[in-house]
């Protein structure tokens, strides 16, 4: 779920922006020298969320010029050893302060005191902002998914009022077809009522129509259930769509086909949000 929250004092400032995500994903930028923190940070945010991509921003808001200091033991064996070099082929010239300073290894840049303290109270209030942001934008988006469902279990409840129907005309239509063929004295009616009742196995999608119904009611169940639910409504969406699939390959009738289209159509906007919820 989209969102933002910071945080931040004296010391600290805190961004963090979350995008929608399948899994959980979190990248941590912040000054090396704190590095050893990021770990115990990205714990933190899986301890309160599940499913997201996290971009966690933490600067330090100290100006304090970062100062240099001298690896003395280092520069003390490099000038033996130069020492040593110079003597061994009586090379001329001088050991100098110039030569030392040009092996860069010799300079280290010294890490700066900071409240750890502070640190981690940033990155608490940018959490606890962001997760009042995707509180927020989640009842809106239950709002939108509750009216989405509902629209899915009318087009379930219309496609079951009509599925009666495709069968009887489907024999009509057969018994009109059969007696082009073989005139109309010499229809078997015991032989249509079996032929019938083949096709009629094959076309009936009672089984899948209610099973679409108790997944819906299952969705709405869950969906109100307060719990980290992102995961069970997707899995849910897809059996309601494998349903919708096969009652489509199943159904001859065009206008069951159509509100089997509009279904689909439905369950993919709603797996789209569904993304969206932890």
């Amino acid at each position: 779920m989209t969102g933002f929250g910071s945080g931040a004092n004296d010391d600290f400032a805190v961004e963090i922006r979350s995008l929608n995500h399948r899994f959980i994903d979190i990248a941590v930028k912040m000054p090396p020298y704190m590095s050893q923190h990021e770990i115990p940070l990205r714990n933190l945010l899986r301890e309160r969320f599940q499913r997201g991509r996290f971009d966690v921003s933490v600067s330090a808001r100290s100006t304090d010029v970062r100062r240099l200091k001298i690896d003395r033991n280092l520069a003390r064996n490099l000038y033996s050893a130069l020492k040593d070099l110079q003597n061994e082929f009586s090379l001329p010239g001088t050991v100098g302060i110039e030569t030392l300073t040009a092996y860069r290894e010799i300079l280290m840049e010294e890490e700066p005191e900071y409240n750890v303290d502070a640190l981690y109270a940033a990155f608490r209030e940018a959490v606890t902002n962001l997760e009042a942001m995707r509180v927020r934008e989640g009842k809106l988006l239950e709002e939108e998914m509750r009216s989405r469902v509902f629209s899915l279990n009318e087009m379930d409840k219309q496609i079951k009022l009509r599925a009666p129907d495709q069968i009887s005309r489907w024999r009509e239509k057969f018994t009109e077809r059969l007696s082009l063929i073989v005139g109309a004295g010499g229809i078997d009616d015991n032989r249509v009522l079996q032929e019938a009742a083949i096709v009629a196995e094959k076309l009936d999608i009672s089984e899948e129509i209610s099973r679409i119904e108790n997944h819906i009611k299952q969705f709405t169940e869950v969906l109100g259930s307060g719990n980290a639910v992102g995961k069970k409504l997707d899995f849910l969406l897809q059996e309601i769509s494998r349903e919708v699939n096969t009652l489509t390959c199943k159904s001859g009738d065009y206008s069951i086909s159509s509100l089997a289209v509009d279904m689909k159509t439905e369950i993919e906007k709603m797996r789209e949000q569904v993304q969206n919820i932890q």
